[in-house]
């Protein structure tokens, strides 16, 4: 049976970070690609990208979205990193602020203050950036007719089981799970906290920070249902 480690890097969730330390342990067998929408689930184009490269052993992707890739003869072990919504928000505007490219995110966070941005987010239709955006990702995998929040959470569950699921707040628990679930496949494997791509903390005045911290509670509830149910797990703060 040949293993494979899926990390689903979402935004601003210190994948960065995650993606060096599978890179130094895997070199070349660790790869990435991108992949459309397709409607919320792209399952079979990251399957035939499992497919097609029989080498690699550590896939990343921010896009991958839909059930969990099923490849003849091979197991896959989901990676995925959660995060405190608003702190991952303020994070993702002060990145795109200071990105050198030419998006409509971009271009959007440079001509506006945080508040500004975060509305003119939440305004356009099915742009999930600032609402419950951890939510969304995680219910993909798990498709069907209940509440969004409780698919998430379902797949929470799903990693807790077969993989790994860990909070940016408490990373190195995170890699002493990963080290923990990779080491009988990879017994060489080693993870060592490392931080990469991190965003200065947003300038504003105290106020403006409360108005949009509150807006944010507001619109990412069920982000933060969700993190209430990791709260409960010991193992996520490493105790």
């Amino acid at each position: 049976m040949r293993i494979i480690i899926l990390h689903y890097h979402l935004f601003k969730n210190a994948g960065t970070s995650l993606d060096r330390i599978l890179k130094a342990n895997f070199a070349d067998a660790w790869v990435t690609a991108e992949f459309p929408a397709s409607g919320g689930d792209n399952t079979n184009q990251v399957e035939t990208w499992i497919a097609d490269t029989p080498d690699a052993v550590a896939y990343s992707s921010h896009t991958m979205m839909g059930p969990l890739p099923q490849v003849d003869g091979v197991r896959v072990i989901p990676v995925m990193l959660l995060r405190d919504p608003v702190a991952r928000i303020r994070s993702a505007y002060q990145f795109e602020r200071q990105q050198d490219a030419d998006t409509w995110g971009t271009k959007l966070a440079r001509e506006h203050d945080l508040e500004g941005y975060v509305r003119a987010r939440l305004a356009r239709k099915n742009d999930r950036q600032c609402r419950n955006f951890q939510t969304s990702r995680l219910a993909s995998l798990m498709p069907g007719g209940e509440p969004e929040v409780e698919r998430a959470i379902a797949a929470m569950r799903m990693f807790q089981k077969i993989g790994v699921i860990g909070r940016v707040e408490y990373f190195p628990a995170a890699l002493n799970a990963l080290t923990k679930r990779l080491t009988p496949h990879f017994p060489d494997f080693h993870a060592e906290a490392v931080r990469a791509n991190v965003s200065a903390k947003p300038e504003g005045s105290q106020a403006e920070d409360e108005a949009v911290i509150a807006l944010l509670n507001e619109v990412n509830q069920d982000d933060l249902a969700v993190l209430a149910e990791t709260l409960a797990r010991r193992e996520w703060r490493g105790k």
